[in-house]
């Protein structure tokens, strides 16, 4: 059932399949109600026992790309949300959402075109993915975001995200930024976010890379 990272989850109208090279485990799929996900059960996920439509309201909740599904019954394969969104985690990674063109994305990672956990503590083994890493070093930020942005023309579109050598994340398209708190704080089109863990202008770079030696690849 497992091609060294994914895990296949056959099922009569769908088959379902777990990443373990993006899960961070956050529980979206374990918690939800209902048993397509039952945590101790062998398989743990079995698609034959909700609704197609259960099934992939369930898998677009993980938030890494970690889940992904293919129909069989002619249910719409994912397609991104009209909005692209960055979410700050609170002590934790960014959570991007929409049309992402991820450098560094694998080809065999298809959920990452649609929903990814980004590293921002500097620490990850997995960049530009998170892997949890920021617990153990005790990562600190809680998401305020200061900036308002340039703004945006019109939503969705793809949203590219490339590594700058050493250096923080690229993004270009038009995207929005929500705070940890949830608030909707910045909107635009370009930024450069921090993921050395260093920048005093969190989530954004402002330069600390540099001095900090940080080295991401």
């Amino acid at each position: 059932m497992s091609d060294k990272h994914i895990s296949k989850f056959p099922g009569d109208k769908m088959d379902v399949e777990w990443d373990g090279r993006l899960c961070i485990h956050i529980g979206e799929c374990g918690r939800a109600q209902g048993n397509l996900f039952v945590g101790g059960r062998q398989p743990w996920c079995q698609p034959n026992l909700v609704s197609s439509e259960e099934a992939i309201e369930v898998v677009k909740r993980c938030p890494t790309g970690a889940l992904t599904y293919q129909a069989k019954d002619g249910s719409p394969a994912e397609t991104a949300d009209d909005k692209n969104t960055v979410t700050i985690v609170y002590n934790g990674p960014l959570y991007a959402k929409g049309a992402l063109e991820i450098d560094g994305a694998a080809d065999d990672m298809p959920g990452v075109q649609f929903r990814a956990a980004l590293c921002r503590c500097g620490h990850s083994k997995n960049k530009p993915f998170c892997d949890n890493s920021h617990e153990e070093a005790k990562f600190q930020d809680y998401g305020a975001v200061g900036e308002t942005g340039g703004g945006i023309e019109a939503e969705g579109g793809s949203l590219t995200i490339k590594k700058a050598p050493n250096g923080p994340l690229l993004l270009s398209g038009n995207f929005t930024i929500h705070a940890g708190s949830g608030r909707e704080a910045w909107k635009g089109t370009k930024a450069a976010l921090c993921r050395c863990g260093h920048s005093k202008n969190k989530p954004f770079c402002d330069g600390s890379h540099k001095p900090e030696g940080f080295t991401a690849d």
